[in-house]
């Protein structure tokens, strides 16, 4: 359109003062003045053609040259699409869901500080039956009510520091509270003095958890439509107060509830994240070892020697789908296979036999319900929000976390 304009303009300004003086000059005049005229077009359409070509090769930001408003250009920025495939292909998009596995690796020389707030509530009710089965639906025996409710809440901060481009060390220290309470009772009518067979404990305790220290290496550099894929490496420090140090009554209650659990533990694993604009998949696998170690505690009416925490497996998939250029949503499923607790227990009572019996506790399946929510509020700033909904009986009933990742550039 711009060449057809601009042709027919140059063509009525010369044209017009040549039919005017049609009658005052020659025909040879008239063939040099519209050749010249069709040399000065041709050359015009070249120089169109040349700031075409270069128009097209340009990137978007250096088509418009409009600069905007002085009161805008301090708080606008370079925004990258949550979800979409990013011009820097090695950094990894946000995953609430999946934790401090889904969070971007710390570049070189970089510190992150990453404050942490989170609450578990766990609710189980049991009923037990103790007695002889005569028949089938005919129980002699007492009926029990087992009800346990289990409340914790947890602050903590993280500072994760780039190593490399590719390899991050970090460190998270918590602050724990814990509220637990729990009813053991019969049936009304099962016992002769259903008040006095009534157990009613609670225990609440506040400190330090167990701290974590993790560490990240970014395996690939990958192309588009091809997944990142992350190591990962966790150690954690029983810094807590574990349940075995804790003081107990004479029936072997806990009078105050840990805040750890009491063992060293180390998680390797590996996390792929794929960007299929607008979504992003991911999923992780990775194997727990808790290491077991001596106890000797009394917890009536035995004394525990020894115990060995159950390894477990682990694995998560699930979607992260774009909403706008800063916000994301995340759904998935997690699952974790924990294998029983081992542990060597003697009778406390010295008259008893002092043989020591080892025991092995039933293997727990934790699957978990994920939601998150990601929204970077600058290019340093992000606000991750997960919520973790029990999938299974041995599962917590929710967890939900909080984390702000703030990054500090050297």
């Amino acid at each position: 359109m711009i060449r057809g304009l601009a042709t027919a303009t140059l063509l009525a300004a010369i044209a017009s003062p040549a039919l005017a003086q049609t009658a005052t000059r020659s025909e040879q005049q008239l063939r040099e003045e519209l050749e010249a005229a069709r040399r000065r077009i041709d050359a015009l359409e070249a120089r169109l053609d040349a700031l075409s070509a270069t128009a097209a090769r340009a990137p978007a930001s250096a088509v418009s040259t409009a600069a905007p408003p002085a009161n805008q250009q301090a708080s606008i920025g370079p925004v990258t699409p949550v979800g979409e495939a990013p011009g820097d292909i090695d950094q990894i998009p946000e995953i609430a869901a999946l934790g401090q596995q889904g969070a971007a690796i710390t570049r070189a020389g970089a510190l992150t500080f990453e404050p942490q707030l989170d609450y578990t509530r766990s609710d189980r009710n049991r009923a037990l039956f103790r007695g002889i089965e005569l028949v089938e639906s005919v129980l002699v025996g007492t009926f029990d009510i087992s009800e346990s409710k289990q409340d914790v809440v947890g602050a903590s901060l993280g500072l994760r520091y780039g190593l490399a481009d590719r390899l991050e060390i970090g460190v998270r220290v918590p602050f724990i509270h814990r509220s637990d309470s729990s009813v053991l009772a019969p049936v009304a009518g099962s016992t002769n003095n259903d008040a006095a067979a009534t157990i009613d404990s609670s225990a609440r305790g506040n400190g330090v958890g167990d701290v974590e220290a993790t560490l990240r290496y970014q395996i690939n550099r990958p192309s588009i439509g091809k997944p990142f894929w992350v190591a990962n490496l966790q150690v954690v420090a029983p810094t807590g107060t574990n349940p075995f140090d804790v003081p107990r009554d004479e029936a072997g209650r806990a009078l105050k509830a840990a805040t750890g659990a009491g063992f060293w533990g180390v998680t390797p694993s590996l996390t792929a994240i794929l960007p299929t604009d607008p979504a992003v998949l991911f999923g992780s696998i990775g194997y727990t070892h808790n290491f077991g170690r001596g106890v000797d505690a009394a917890i009536p009416p035995v004394r525990v020697l020894r115990v060995e925490p159950g390894d477990s497996i682990s694995a998560s998939a699930g979607i992260s789908l774009a909403v706008n250029q800063r916000t994301s949503l995340n759904l998935g499923y997690a699952h974790s296979y924990a294998f029983g607790t081992r542990t060597v227990t003697v009778a406390l009572d010295p008259d008893a036999d002092q043989t020591p019996i080892r025991s092995k506790g039933r293997s727990l399946q934790i699957g978990r319900l994920l939601f998150g929510v990601t929204y970077r509020l600058s290019n340093r700033t992000s606000f991750n929000w997960g919520v973790e909904v029990g999938a299974t009986q041995d599962a917590p009933d929710v967890r939900t976390t909080l984390r702000v990742p703030i990054s500090v550039v050297r």
